[in-house]
């Protein structure tokens, strides 16, 4: 089964804009839309590991994402699934002769523990 019939879940990669604030002088940071592709998407076990952060209980979840080739992407980027943000933690990688690239990416979600 070739790359193609297994993108079946739409991906927004976002790049980071730091621009300054003309007022104070402090670093303000956008995400603008670099592409919208099909990727395929599998959760890398195990699925959800949890720890303890200053009473701060952060959940991480991994994933590998491969996508068509495209050029340029950087792992200050980031992605979004289905309204969720990852950030890019490995890649990108080359898989063959620019036909695909992988991505590791981590969703992090964090809720205050009851002390």
């Amino acid at each position: 089964m070739d790359l193609a019939s297994k993108l079946s879940v739409r991906i927004r990669i976002e790049r980071k804009l730091v621009t300054r604030d003309p007022k104070y002088g402090t670093e303000e940071v956008r995400w603008a839309e670099f592409a919208c592709v099909w990727a395929e998407v599998k959760d890398i076990l195990p699925s959800r590991a949890e720890r303890m952060a200053d009473h701060i209980q952060i959940a991480r979840r991994p994933a590998r994402i491969r996508i068509r080739y495209l050029a340029d992407i950087t792992p200050d980027m980031r992605v979004i699934i289905a309204g969720r943000v990852h950030q890019i933690i490995a890649g990108p990688s080359m898989l063959g002769r620019r036909e695909a690239i992988e991505l590791m990416v981590e969703e992090l979600s964090s809720e205050g523990a009851a002390p």
